[in-house]
């Protein structure tokens, strides 16, 4: 199943998926009138107002939630993989693609909260499902987005993370992770339990709860990695320079990267930072937007904006100060770096801080990892909702904290190709969605 999995996805997500993602951004940035100029209103806006907001959230609070189910493990150890296959110019194409990702996330947004509803509990829901079928008056392509997403869900932001969370474990504590398709034992069991329990304990609250959650967990976790990173940075300050040209340069020349020990063309450093740009934000996949309606306010270009911002933090941020820890790392341990798989990029970074190193990198792996779960669930939730009423949303709940459950015992290299594959049934009717309704896009 993994063999096939992974040749399908070497198909869906090759060259051509990727570069009609990014010619999405591009249409959607001159469509908007380049609505990335609006970056710092949106920053400014989203600390205003974040008080309480009735039955709904505030604006802040959905952005948390936004970063949450986005930050996950792949801006930590992922952006460490597409260096390692992509070159350090990977981080370039990264950076770009990002940026230009913002104003498809805006223009999901706009349409989301356009066409979003009150439930019968009186919450703003939305997402490409209801602009689907409110928008398109096509209730069987927005059913479709919503099963996909759902099931999407448990595999991408419950199993995965949950497998992370023990991966992080068996990491930080050097205990040998299991290659079995299934392990149980005492390290997987416990951690397992422990994730279920805090799972469940936050999402049973429903999304005053995970929004409430998310406003604390979300600024404290990425402010203490961003400050680790620094600290790599000013520990291998002497390459930094050197690091940035080489980001620069190893996006348009095809000399090998690292002066020979990753090989890089432009061709492979382009797929490999626009991949990792792409899937990073989530610009595309319409997930986040699904967050974005539940916010309190009625001006819905407001509210994009600070949507919008999420795409920022997410790339601009946070994983451009990850390839900038790691690049300077390897320049400075160029031995070292060479008999370091892709993966495990991050560890060689933080292991040159002394000390504080490996247990900053263990601590942002947990958080990450459960901010992902929590915020992820939240879209799993609404989704499920759009299909089957309040009747499907308990049972789902139940679903999500079984998959965290269990995630921990599960080998991840199979759900990670499912994973992949869902994202194509996602990426596809909701970019469709998007130049149906351009019109009401602006």
């Amino acid at each position: 199943m993994n063999t096939f999995f992974t040749t399908l996805n070497s198909y869906l997500w090759g060259f051509p998926m990727i570069a009609f993602l990014l010619f999405t951004h591009l249409f959607f940035t001159f469509k908007t009138g380049f609505v990335q100029k609006k970056l710092f209103t949106g920053i400014k806006l989203s600390f205003e107002g974040s008080g309480e907001c009735g039955k709904n959230i505030s604006p802040f609070q959905t952005l948390c939630t936004t970063l949450a189910s986005t930050l996950g493990t792949g801006n930590i150890i992922g952006i460490g993989a597409a260096i390692s296959l992509g070159g350090a110019g990977s981080l370039f194409w990264c950076l770009v693609t990002g940026f230009l990702g913002i104003a498809t996330m805006y223009s999901e947004s706009l349409l989301s909260l356009k066409y979003r509803v009150k439930n019968k509990d009186g919450h703003f829901v939305g997402g490409p499902m209801y602009y689907m079928s409110r928008g398109m008056s096509s209730k069987w392509l927005g059913v479709f987005y919503a099963v996909a997403a759902s099931l999407g869900g448990l595999i991408t932001g419950a199993m995965l993370q949950g497998n992370a969370v023990s991966t992080a474990v068996h990491g930080f504590f050097r205990i040998e992770k299991p290659e079995s398709a299934i392990e149980l034992n005492f390290v997987t069991v416990t951690v397992g339990v422990i994730a279920a329990v805090l799972t469940a304990l936050v999402i049973m609250g429903g999304v005053k709860s995970v929004g409430s959650v998310c406003q604390v967990l979300v600024p404290f976790m990425a402010i203490a990695y961003m400050l680790a990173c620094v600290g790599i940075i000013i520990v291998n300050r002497a390459y930094l320079g050197e690091a940035l040209s080489l980001i620069i340069t190893s996006a348009f020349s095809k000399k090998a990267a690292f002066g020979g020990f990753v090989g890089s063309t432009v061709m492979t450093a382009c797929r490999f930072g626009m991949a990792r740009g792409l899937f990073s934000n989530e610009a595309g996949v319409g997930t986040t937007s699904v967050v974005s309606a539940a916010a309190e306010g009625d001006n819905h270009k407001n509210l994009s904006y600070i949507a919008m911002t999420a795409a920022f933090w997410d790339t601009a941020v946070v994983c451009m100060m990850t390839g900038l820890a790691i690049v300077s790392a390897m320049l400075a341990n160029p031995a070292e770096a060479l008999k370091t798989d892709g993966d495990l990029l991050a560890n060689l970074a933080f292991d040159t801080l002394p000390y504080v190193g490996r247990p900053v990198l263990f601590f942002g792996l947990i958080t990450f990892a459960f901010s992902t779960i929590i915020g992820w669930s939240y879209i799993g939730e609404r989704c499920i909702e759009f299909v089957l009423g309040f009747r499907g949303v308990k049972l789902y709940r139940v679903l999500w904290v079984a998959a965290v459950l269990v995630a921990a015992s599960v080998n991840s290299e199979l759900v990670w190709s499912i994973a992949d594959t869902v994202n194509v049934l996602l990426v596809v009717p909701n970019t469709a969605a998007l130049f149906v309704l351009k019109k009401e896009i602006e």
